[in-house]
């Protein structure tokens, strides 16, 4: 059997969009963790988006009343989110180079973006200047051990019969270690308040769910709800995790 075409932010249904399906297998854990700091992100609060893709993570946060905004770089993701979700505005912007005046939103959210650029540095300083003072960066990203490796080196680029992203599209030196965001962040006057690892509940019941996808017995959309990823706030961030940090108030 032919293997499935693999095409980022693609407007085929039959091709498989890596990109998206992690989205929604990782919507509803971004979406507990964010709940779990009630203070930094409260109803109303303005918030961007970068690296929002297709809306998933945007429309989500548009349902917890906060005020969206998703900066995404692929004007292909940007045009389908737009057609696809309703009150949140989409722009098309690299990380690296933000349209949006200093000190614009209270919390900014950094999705598939940090294991993805190759300079962590700008994308850090773009999210800090925008962030207001006192406001919050949040952002989930995958380390760089040995587990994270075989993963997203491994099966999720390299291995033909797990492949959901096109070569190249992760490399071991945009893997980023929590010590190498946390000193990235100070640079650009940001406090790392926490790390908390997520995974997967069932590997079984996540790698089951990929090779249904392939063979086009599931859509992305349907391959989220049985995935099932989970907080895991006491184990090391073996592959994935989670984090935020604060800026401060002003003086």
């Amino acid at each position: 059997m032919a293997s499935p075409r693999v095409e980022l932010d693609t407007r085929s249904a039959e091709a498989i969009d890596g990109r998206h399906l992690r989205a929604v297998a990782f919507q509803e854990v971004r979406l507990q963790y964010l709940r779990k700091i009630p203070h930094r992100v409260r109803a109303g609060a303005r918030i961007l988006v970068i690296g929002g893709g297709r809306g998933t993570l945007p429309a989500g946060l548009a349902a917890l009343g906060l005020d969206v905004t998703s900066a995404d770089p692929s004007p292909v993701a940007t045009e389908l989110a737009t057609a696809a979700v309703a009150g949140v505005t989409f722009t098309t912007a690299a990380a690296e180079d933000l349209p949006f005046p200093d000190a614009s939103f209270d919390v900014v959210y950094c999705a598939d973006t940090f294991e993805i650029t190759g300079d962590l540095d700008a994308v850090i300083r773009e999210a800090a200047r925008v962030l207001r003072p006192g406001g919050t960066l949040v952002y989930d990203t995958v380390n760089r051990t040995a587990p994270g490796r075989a993963v997203y080196l491994g099966a999720f680029q390299g291995f033909r019969f797990t492949r959901i992203m096109p070569p190249g599209r992760y490399a071991a030196a945009r893997l980023r270690p929590p010590a190498e965001v946390a000193r990235v962040l100070a640079a650009h006057g940001l406090h790392s308040e926490d790390v908390c690892g997520f995974r997967p509940a069932s590997v079984v019941r996540l790698v089951t769910a990929v090779l249904r996808r392939r063979r086009g017995r599931l859509t992305d959309d349907e391959v989220g709800p049985l995935t099932g990823f989970v907080l895991d706030p006491k184990g090391p961030p073996l592959v994935t995790y989670l984090g935020w940090a604060a800026k401060p108030d002003a003086a």
